[in-house]
């Protein structure tokens, strides 16, 4: 398994146990003085779509101090409360200049969240670890959506001559970048079917380690932004809190204070040592995709530890719902161009937007 030899400890900075606002201030403040647009928000961007379904399944959120599983009539009566994530809807000519790179860009979310981040006039490099698929990909969506602010490089995530040559290639033409949407992840459906040791350490490699590592290679260049940088990490359902069975972990895993890269690891080789002497269940660890749920459980504690370390940038993960794509073989009910939008917007967070924070596609996770 590819681990990093020194991980970073983190600062000595304010705890974040939901997650945090500029300036302070508590959830509820920041979008009572932000309210979105409900049903009707995306339209102002997007009106060839059709509004979101009011009737929405109430969702709880993984950062919270305690965790309370809504009961259908408290999600009626707390219906009028929502919050979400405000529309786009700026004016180009008053933008600064952004950049962004969008790992795993050449194909489902990835894809269109390049389009629709390159529709808002955000230099976009989208990556894909396969040329002639990135390059096409860039080709595609300059022909159909006319656009030219959309470039193509290279990327393994898992390879550091890769990661470093982007770094580089950044530098050099740049020398700064300003968003960065982690997305590549590893084929849910098969960790279904096969759930070997080997297929296990696959999975936290390219959800978690890989994500890691390129946020670690790019950090420098985003502590360039003049805006304040942007990170946005996709994750899934399938790290809520509630989910693990391990009552001592779960109250372990609410607690950002005692963690940082370290520990995480020495939790995950943890679980594989348990998942290759086939002790999950009786360890309490997750026993329904396992190693996917444990990858973006630590992709959640981990977005967690950098928003905790960065303050000056706007750092939080999104799950974009069960999107129709190849990683889960088009099973899916949510077209890429709505499973995109909620990344989109945490991208696009003004400076007093919301960090640390877990969006469950483009609704903030309630602490109950």
């Amino acid at each position: 398994m590819l681990h990093p030899p020194n991980p970073a400890t983190p600062s000595a900075a304010a705890s974040l146990l939901f997650c945090r606002w500029a300036g302070g201030g508590t959830p509820a403040k920041y979008f009572k003085q932000n309210p979105a647009a409900g049903a009707s928000s995306h339209a102002v961007i997007y009106p060839k779509l059709k509004p979101h379904p009011q009737g929405r399944v109430q969702r709880i959120a993984i950062f919270a101090t305690r965790i309370r599983i809504a009961t259908p009539s408290a999600a009626m009566q707390s219906s009028s409360t929502r919050h979400r994530l405000e529309a786009v809807n700026h004016d180009h000519e008053t933008i600064p200049e952004r950049l962004a790179v969008v790992t795993g860009g050449n194909r489902g979310i990835g894809l269109e969240v390049c389009r629709q981040l390159a529709l808002q006039g955000v230099t976009v490099i989208l990556t894909a670890r396969d040329e002639k698929r990135g390059k096409d990909a860039v080709e595609s969506l300059c022909h159909e959506s006319n656009l030219s602010n959309i470039i193509f490089h290279q990327l393994d995530i898992l390879d550091g001559n890769s990661r470093a040559s982007l770094a580089r290639y950044i530098n050099s033409r740049f020398g700064k970048l300003d968003i960065l949407l982690s997305g590549k992840a590893v084929n849910l459906i098969q960790s279904v079917i096969v759930q070997t040791y080997d297929e296990a350490v696959k999975c936290l490699n390219t959800n978690y380690y890989g994500l890691k590592w390129i946020t670690e290679a790019l950090l420098p260049l985003l502590k360039q932004s003049p805006s304040g940088a942007r990170i946005v990490n996709t994750t899934s359902l399938r790290s809520e809190l509630k989910r693990m069975p391990n009552e001592k972990l779960r109250d372990e895993l609410r607690n950002i204070d005692i963690w940082d890269e370290a520990r995480i690891e020495a939790m995950l080789n943890e679980f594989l040592l348990d998942l290759k002497n086939e002790r999950l269940e009786e360890a309490g660890w997750p026993t329904m995709l396992p190693a996917y749920s444990m990858s973006k459980t630590v992709v959640n504690l981990y977005t967690r530890i950098l928003a905790k370390r960065h303050p000056e940038m706007r750092i939080n993960c999104v799950h974009p719902g069960f999107v129709n794509t190849e990683i889960n073989w088009n099973t899916g009910i949510i077209p890429p161009e709505e499973g995109a939008r909620g990344a989109v917007k945490a991208a696009l967070l003004p400076q007093d937007g919301p960090t640390g924070c877990y969006f469950d596609q483009t609704e903030l996770g309630e602490a109950w």
